[in-house]
């Protein structure tokens, strides 16, 4: 009882040292990331004069580049046994992309730097998630990952709050608010290569191929089971950047326009621990459901009207709902995975999910475009409503098959 009391109170103090160095790593990467992100939609529609349709066809290609790079880099991690020197390398390669959106003269060039730096995020996110695994004890990879996700969520408010100031300061000069972006991110590398120690994996076996027909038949129903939920879950939403252009439309000053990222990312850093945590003592799959209960409730809001006090509601929903789920769907993978195709696991994950957004970015640019900001908001909460649907009928299903 003791013992359980104290694993209840003290699961802060007892996650591994690795863990808050790679939440950190992630905290400076997304202040460098999401002072960009959040003037962007921006940058792209009143400086380049692009349409909401190239707004979405730029996140979602750059979106879905990063789950297909992922799949490799998940794999390669599990040949070589090594997650760190790969994470490196993309992060390197994160950093390195930010002078290129302040250098942009078209769009085409900012979706040439997006996806320069999404093929960086995919290079690290696989090898990275699957060295949270490797760092922590099982019976603590929910709150694990759900820290990281929260240190990662606070660099995703301080980013676009620096962009707010640095807006105000420099009368909103993009390209200038765009070079300051490099600082952080160089800061993540220096953290990853000087923080972390990379666990010794002992090992006297060959190494194979992951990709090896024999190697994925070790990937279970149960593993199939959580990536088709979670390309069905990416599906119901688009890129943050609609958000973005939704504060647009209600008369916000520009330079304020990133406030709306800010109270997002806020209620985001707030609720990825606490429920991450509790995914290690709750049904998965309702709390998956509620996730996308609150989405629903977030896109019939946002589509009800643009004015600030709706936004800031929808925005707080929306945070709330990235609170709930993201850190779960990682846990859900880590734990239906086994321990040598972690990588590979994590890899066609988030290939499923990213093609998924990558669709429902496109198709919300052309609602948009088409029909209005209030059409693309309801079919996401259409295609919420699909997945709820879906996720109880398998899960009625699989609970058949085992009595």
């Amino acid at each position: 009882m003791q013992t359980d009391s104290k694993l209840h109170t003290g699961t802060l103090s007892q996650i591994p040292r690795g863990i808050w160095m790679l939440g950190f790593v992630s905290m400076f990467m997304d202040i460098s990331w999401e002072i960009i992100h959040s003037l962007l939609p921006m940058f792209l529609v009143t400086s380049l004069g692009a349409s909401a349709m190239m707004v979405g066809l730029i996140e979602g290609v750059a979106e879905a580049t990063t789950p297909i790079v992922k799949t490799f880099s998940g794999v390669l991690s599990d040949y070589l046994g090594n997650r760190k020197w790969l994470a490196v390398i993309g992060y390197g390669m994160g950093a390195l992309s930010k002078p290129l959106f302040a250098l942009a003269p078209t769009a085409g060039f900012v979706l040439t730097a997006r996806v320069a730096d999404r093929i960086g995020k995919g290079v690290r996110g696989a090898p990275r998630d699957a060295l949270v695994a490797d760092i922590t004890p099982s019976h603590l990879r929910g709150a694990a990952y759900g820290l990281r996700q929260s240190l990662d969520t606070v660099g995703a408010f301080l980013g676009p709050l620096l962009a707010v100031v640095l807006m105000l300061l420099w009368a909103d000069n993009f390209r200038l608010v765009f070079w300051v972006a490099v600082i952080p991110g160089l800061i993540a590398v220096a953290l990853l290569i000087i923080g972390i120690k990379e666990p010794t994996h002992h090992t006297t076996a060959k190494r194979v191929n992951p990709l090896k027909l024999d190697n994925l038949k070790q990937l279970t129903r149960q593993y199939w089971w959580v990536v088709f939920i979670g390309a069905a879950f990416a599906l119901a939403r688009f890129s943050e950047a609609f958000l973005v252009l939704r504060a647009m439309q209600g008369g916000v000053p520009v330079a304020l326009v990133p406030l709306v990222m800010v109270a997002m990312n806020l209620v985001y850093a707030a609720s990825a621990y606490p429920f991450g945590k509790l995914a290690d003592s709750m049904s998965h799959t309702k709390l998956l459901a509620i996730g996308l209960v609150v989405l629903i409730a977030a896109d019939v809001v946002l589509a009800h009207g643009s004015h600030w006090s709706v936004i800031l509601l929808g925005v707080t929903l929306w945070g709330l709902h990235m609170g709930l789920t993201q850190g779960l769907l990682a846990t859900m993978v880590a734990h239906s995975a086994p321990a040598n195709l972690k990588g590979t696991a994590f890899g066609f994950f988030n290939l499923m999910s990213g093609l998924a957004i990558l669709i429902a970015s496109v198709v919300a640019g052309e609602l948009w475009d088409r029909m209005g900001a209030a059409a693309t908001f309801y079919a996401g909460a259409g295609f919420c409503l699909l997945t709820l649907c879906v996720l109880a009928i398998g899960t009625g299903l699989r609970e058949n098959n085992a009595v």
